[in-house]
């Protein structure tokens, strides 16, 4: 689950993580009450106007904005609010539609007074499946684009690998540090901040905390400018407080609304829908349509516990994309019924009526005749298979027909 810039600094700050500090506005009203009382608060003369979108490079495309008075306020608040923010990391990049911006960060400017005397770094943290523990990505280049950096100048990116049995030792904070060109107060300051840090990151169960930039301010302090931070969706149940901030707006409608019937669901941009059980399944099911000349519309695993009444919403779920030119149904009945899965797709099938989308049914396991006999029997033009090699063979068939 992501969080927006906002909320992951409210998380950053409650493990004394320092910040750019800033109040989230959702009219140009908020936002100058925000920048009001970040003036008293923080004594800031200006601030920073930024979109909040689960997105980056926001900036970009003009959804960040530096303003020096109310006026100029009320102007970028109100140009920002209510836009189609495009940026390369939005739904069809800078060409796609965009993500319109429902809320707005008010920041203080802690870029002042000394700009120049300012140093931005970049500081992520993640695990590492490959080693199996979690890393410390940092680099003296923040402020950009860390995977151009990574290409155009790989020796600047560092890694730090920390044993998760072990934690974070002192000398792995003072190394990246060190390795950051720091010294004296700021040295110590960037030392306080990794150890936060990554406490939040492990206390959180988050699977990725993205500071980009970590600045280095005129007077040698280290603060959090930015923020992206991703929960795992697994350890939510541990944080009801986390889990709160999720913000449906900014995912996809149809995941959500699949999640809403108990269904693990991910769009993709193919043209062959998946109903699977089971998320080994799904994965081998996508490959071998791949390799049977198709692409896979989506990843759908109805789970273990599917009913008749389940399988009919994942399956208008599948027919709603219009891309979608075969649906495979390729169900291994160990807990789930395959009598149930049969009975789901011909309520569908006859619930919604005129399907025109061919539909490749595989069903093995428990119940497996009685499965058969309720697909035989039920009139559809369904062609079924036993092995999961001629079910990708009628996929090849049915998309050259297409």
């Amino acid at each position: 689950m992501n969080l927006h810039e906002y909320q992951g600094k409210e998380l950053l700050k409650s493990f004394g993580v320092p910040i750019q500090e800033g109040i989230v506005a959702t009219t140009v009203e908020e936002a100058v009450a925000a920048f009001t009382k970040l003036q008293a608060d923080t004594g800031t003369e200006a601030a920073v106007v930024k979109a909040q979108i689960h997105a980056g490079g926001r900036g970009k495309g003009g959804g960040v904005k530096l303003v020096k008075n109310i006026d100029e306020l009320k102007e970028n608040a109100g140009n920002i609010l209510g836009m189609m923010l495009k940026t390369p990391q939005t739904p069809g990049g800078v060409d796609g539609p965009g993500k319109l911006v429902r809320k707005i960060l008010i920041a203080q400017d802690v870029y002042a007074p000394d700009f120049d005397a300012c140093k931005e770094y970049y500081v992520s943290i993640l695990m590492d499946r490959e080693s199996k523990r979690n890393v410390i990505i940092y680099s003296t280049e923040g402020g950009m684009d860390i995977e151009a950096v990574a290409e155009e100048t790989p020796h600047l990116v560092h890694k730090e690998f920390v044993d998760p049995t072990l934690g974070l030792q002192g000398f792995q904070m003072r190394k990246i540090a060190f390795n950051l060109g720091l010294s004296g107060v700021a040295f110590k300051g960037m030392t306080k901040f990794i150890n936060s840090l990554y406490t939040a990151f492990v206390k959180s169960d988050a699977s990725l905390f993205e500071i980009n930039p970590c600045l280095k301010t005129g007077d040698d302090r280290i603060i959090a400018v930015d923020s992206k931070v991703s929960i795992d969706d697994n350890a939510l149940f541990r944080h009801p407080d986390l889990a709160a901030m999720r913000d449906t707006d900014e995912e996809d409608p149809v995941e959500v609304e699949a999640q809403s019937f108990g269904l693990n669901f991910v769009n993709l941009d193919g043209n062959v829908g998946c109903m699977v059980n089971g998320a080994g399944l799904a994965m081998a099911t996508m490959d071998i349509i791949k390799l049977s000349g198709g692409e896979p519309a989506n990843f759908l695993d109805v789970g273990g516990t599917a009913d008749a009444e389940r399988v009919e919403k994942a399956f208008r779920i599948i027919l709603r994309d219009p891309k979608v030119k075969a649906i495979l149904i390729n169900i291994f009945g160990g807990i789930v019924r395959c009598d149930r899965v049969a009975q789901g797709v011909v309520d569908a099938y006859k619930n919604m009526g005129n399907i025109t989308v061919p539909i490749i049914v595989r069903l093995q396991g428990t119940n497996a005749d009685i499965a058969k006999v309720i697909i035989d029997e039920s009139g559809l033009e369904v062609h079924s298979a036993i092995l999961l090699q001629e079910a990708a063979d009628l996929v090849a068939d049915v998309l050259k027909k297409a």
